[in-house]
C-alpha cells in the first residue's frame, strides 16, 4: 500500500475528512470529527484504533506492530510501512478502527452518519 491508496481508502468511508490539526506533517482520518487514522506524508507508519485486547495480540503476532507514539497505547496501535503486512490485512484493520469510532459516536451523529 502506498500513501495515495490509504488516502483513497480512508475517504471512501461515509462521513470521512482529511485533516491537519497536528500539523503540516501529519494527516489525519476522522469520521465525524473523531480520529480514526493518521500517518505522515513520508508513510513510513500509520496509526489506527483498535480493542485493546486486539491490540495486545497484533503486537504480539506481528513485529511491524508497536503501541502507537504520542497515543493512547492500550487503544491505539502503529503499523511500521516496511512491506511485511499485506494490503488486506491493513484494510482490515482501517476498517476496524473505522467501525469501532463511528460505533462511539453520539447517537445523533450516528444517525447523521447512517444519512449521508
Amino acid at each position: 500500500m502506498n500513501l495515495e491508496i490509504f488516502r483513497e481508502y480512508c475517504l471512501s468511508k461515509k462521513g470521512v475528512t482529511e485533516e491537519l490539526p497536528f500539523g503540516p506533517d501529519t494527516l489525519v482520518y476522522k469520521v465525524m470529527g473523531k480520529m480514526f487514522a493518521l500517518t505522515g506524508f513520508d508513510f513510513q507508519r500509520i496509526s489506527l484504533k483498535n480493542l485493546p485486547e486486539k491490540n495486545q495480540e497484533l503486537r504480539a503476532e506481528f513485529e511491524s506492530v508497536e503501541a502507537a507514539f504520542h497515543m493512547n497505547k492500550q487503544h491505539w496501535n502503529m503499523v511500521l510501512m516496511n512491506s511485511t503486512v499485506k494490503d488486506a490485512l491493513l484494510r482490515e484493520w482501517i476498517d476496524e478502527s473505522y467501525e469501532i469510532v463511528a460505533r462511539s459516536l453520539t447517537k445523533k451523529l450516528q444517525e447523521e452518519l447512517k444519512n449521508l
